[in-house]
């Protein structure tokens, strides 16, 4: 018994040291924010600010096009989101579900493709994006113009198809059993229907944990919109950060003030769908 409240206490522990390591950061994060500009100029920083400034809220929305950035990030997001989920679920459940040669080959193929960084294939990319014909100024060649370049496609296209959505959605299918797909062939079923029949439905907690991974994603990129795009119209909210970098300074202040308000989107996002992703973890883990 005396071992049993040992552990427990040490368990416990371990959780309140990880959970302050969590949050202390965005209370660092939400006390700068909160300071006033003469506090940057300070030799010693301290944690709380001598004088709160909430107004550093509204001062930082009225720095940049935040209409815009909003804007272009909750279109790219939202259609990225969408379209990648079919992408990932029907490719899962082909991989899980339908036996056809090649199989294991291609889906180890495509287990490769996650162990590359993206940064490896940017220039590719790229370069594939600058050449897409009868698209911004190009001829039939794909050249004489910008492409998909400093457009939405840019931004969505590349994100559409992911190879960790695809093992997850895999792995998540792979626990139904074969007696379920031999029931609904007999019933004259088809793969399509199949799926949208029988295997959609099942796939709430999948739904939700690929969705949140992609929003986040998509949601926090940096590096895409930054090679992709070159005009202010098109920049997306985690650009639109950089109006805070002075020649000579940066505001810390006003940039912790957006950045805690740019991330409200995918607190809210997690703690609607936190349950169906608790328990899509919890299968993914356990299989039968």
């Amino acid at each position: 018994m005396r071992h049993t409240r040992i552990e427990q206490s040490l368990a416990y522990l371990v959780l309140v040291i990880f959970c302050a390591m969590t949050i202390l950061p965005l209370l660092i994060t939400f006390f700068t924010s909160m300071k006033g500009d003469e506090e940057f100029s300070l030799g010693a920083m301290k944690l709380l600010p001598a004088a709160w400034h909430p107004g550093n809220y509204i001062r930082a929305m009225h720095m940049g096009d935040w209409m815009t950035y909003f804007k272009n990030t909750a279109i790219v997001t939202a259609v990225t989101v969408i379209g990648s989920l079919i992408f990932n679920l029907l490719a899962g459940f082909t991989f899980a579900r339908i036996t056809f040669k090649g199989n294991q080959l291609i889906f180890l193929t495509l287990l490769v493709g996650m162990m590359v960084p993206a940064q490896v294939t940017v220039i590719p990319q790229f370069l594939i994006m600058k050449s897409i014909p009868f698209f911004g100024g190009n001829d039939w060649l794909g050249s004489g113009g910008n492409g998909w370049l400093d457009s939405y496609f840019a931004l969505i296209v590349p994100e559409l198809a992911g190879a960790f959505g695809i093992f997850m959605a895999r792995q998540y299918y792979l626990q139904f059993p074969r007696a379920l797909d031999d029931a609904a062939y007999m019933d004259g079923s088809g793969y399509l229907r199949l799926f949208f029949s029988i295997y959609l439905p099942q796939s709430g907690p999948l739904l939700a944990s690929l969705g949140i991974f992609k929003f986040v994603a998509v949601w926090n990129d940096f590096f895409h919109p930054l090679i992709y795009t070159n005009s202010e119209s098109m920049r997306t909210i985690q650009l639109g950060l950089q109006v805070f970098r002075g020649e000579h300074q940066v505001h810390y202040n006003l940039l912790m003030a957006a950045s805690l308000l740019v991330s409200l989107p995918i607190i809210v996002m997690f703690f609607i769908f936190q349950k169906q992703f608790i328990r899509s973890m919890v299968a993914s883990s356990v299989k039968g």
